[in-house]
């Protein structure tokens, strides 16, 4: 049996991927800021040679949107080292090296941390989940008009099935990057949040703004998208069902 630990393991993915590893029947501590016994935060590294001891693989889950994950990627490489932890595997983005977005230029800089760290590794890029897309508009329409961004669509994704990919990979041998993984449909901003406003029963109005800067640009361009790797199966309508399955 297998130890593995998933940083980030109370989070939307890591929740998943430890309940995918555990029903697979490996030994799984769960690694956050308020989960004991491993209650640690990366940033500061406090304890966390205890955690990875005697640990097999290191589920690199944790992440936080305004700042520190340099830090907390260094800390846990470092003790991963020391602990001779076998494989690093690590969840990221899909066009993290083509939007120059602080954060997704940060999910980068931990991606070659990863790939320069002497450990074996493996890098899984996805698109956002469809959480993240709902957040996002549920924001939006708390505006009498919902303003989404002109010119700009997404490739939502299941974050089941990206749990259940990296778990598969968390398994197996280092692999290095491996092939990238997107919902089953590009779709534009608007046909998205008329999917929400079916689903939830609101009535917002639509108004498609045209940003400025090289991040919008680079969002417009779908530098953020990989139609050629649709791989994923659950679409924003069947994710939305579930959310709302009173309105059906």
């Amino acid at each position: 049996m297998t130890t593995i630990l998933v940083t980030g393991g109370t989070g939307t993915l890591g929740r998943l991927v430890t309940e995918r590893l555990r029903a697979d029947g490996h030994e799984v501590r769960v690694l956050s800021r308020h989960s004991r016994p491993y209650a640690v935060d990366l940033r500061e590294g406090k304890g966390l040679a205890a955690a990875v001891a005697d640990v097999d693989t290191v589920v690199h889950c944790a992440t936080a949107p305004r700042g520190g994950d340099e830090q907390a990627a260094r800390h846990l490489i470092e003790a991963a080292r020391q602990a001779g932890v076998r494989h690093l595997a690590y969840i990221s983005i899909v066009g993290v090296d083509r939007v120059p977005l602080g954060y997704y230029r940060t999910k980068l800089a931990v991606e070659r941390l990863i790939e320069e760290s002497g450990l074996g590794w493996t890098v899984l890029r996805t698109t956002q989940f469809h959480d993240l897309v709902l957040q996002f508009l549920q924001g939006s329409a708390k505006l009498p008009v919902m303003l989404l961004p002109a010119g700009v669509a997404d490739q939502p994704i299941e974050v089941a099935e990206v749990a259940a990919r990296l778990a598969e990979l968390a398994t197996g041998a280092p692999a290095g990057r491996v092939s990238d993984m997107g919902g089953p449909e590009v779709r534009a901003f608007p046909e998205l949040a008329r999917a929400y406003l079916r689903a939830s029963g609101r009535r917002r109005s639509l108004l498609s703004v045209r940003l400025a800067g090289k991040t919008y640009h680079a969002f417009r361009e779908g530098g953020h998208l990989v139609p050629e790797r649709a791989v994923g199966q659950g679409t924003f309508e069947q994710f939305l069902a579930g959310r709302f399955p009173t309105q059906g």
